[in-house]
């Protein structure tokens, strides 16, 4: 009886064979990489039109304190000077920057430290579509978005957004909120010292007062509304003053 010949494979079917689960991860990698950028993209472009309701940070916060004050109102009913102060105090070169602002970093990376390096622009992506903390992810992910929030968005946009997610005292979230918790009026009444007072306890809302501000606020509010004054004239306000 004669015996089957059994063929063997080539060998570029082989090595064919074993590329495919190779192959087959990179397709579905793309994909999820494709996903993701039509994901933010979409996110991105939502909020040109439509106002954050609420953000991961405000989430955490009414879980822990039971609720949040949080009002939203559009910056058209925000005293300019309160805009101003905000520049002044957190991001001076707002207007002229593309979400970074490189002398800002330069200059924090000299001094050993990141004071002073996050803009307005990098702040609000956190505040609106990240989560508090200071993971190397996180910020890869905040590297990413900002130049899509400020490609998308209007300056103007960002800081409206800006005003209205920040965190001015414990649950107390946003400029219409703040100006009735500290002043007992609403944001458009704000006066130039009130202004620069509620800009002043922006980087620690929780340990600082405008209502009641110490010796430090005080001379920062001075220094903000003079920086206010300073941005209104050489021109950095420019692009949020309508």
């Amino acid at each position: 009886m004669a015996q089957k010949t059994v063929k063997k494979a080539p060998k570029g079917a082989k090595r064919a064979k074993r590329r495919r689960p190779a192959i087959t991860a990179l397709i579905w990698i793309r994909r999820l990489v494709l996903a993701v950028i039509a994901i933010l993209a979409l996110a991105v472009s939502l909020y040109t039109v439509l106002d954050p309701p609420i953000t991961p940070y405000m989430m955490a916060e009414r879980a822990r304190l039971g609720s949040i004050d949080h009002q939203w109102v559009p910056l058209e009913e925000v005293a300019p000077v309160m805009a101003r102060a905000a520049v002044a105090a957190e991001d001076a070169n707002f207007c002229v920057h593309w979400g970074f602002d490189m002398a800002a970093i330069r200059t924090a990376i000299a001094a050993g430290g990141n004071r002073g390096a996050s803009t307005i622009s990098q702040q609000t992506v956190k505040n609106v579509y990240l989560w508090q903390g200071r993971s190397w992810f996180r910020k890869a992910m905040e590297a990413v978005i900002t130049p899509a929030v400020e490609a998308v968005w209007s300056k103007r946009r960002i800081l409206e957004v800006y005003l209205n997610i920040a965190e001015f005292d414990a649950g107390v979230f946003g400029i219409e909120a703040a100006a009735r918790h500290y002043f007992g009026k609403g944001p458009a009444d704000l006066s130039a010292t009130e202004a620069s007072r509620l800009a002043a306890i922006l980087p620690d809302p929780k340990g600082r007062s405008a209502s009641r501000p110490s010796d430090f606020v005080r001379q920062r509010g001075r220094q903000i509304a003079d920086g206010a004054a300073t941005i209104r004239g050489d021109g950095r306000s420019a692009c949020f003053e309508s």
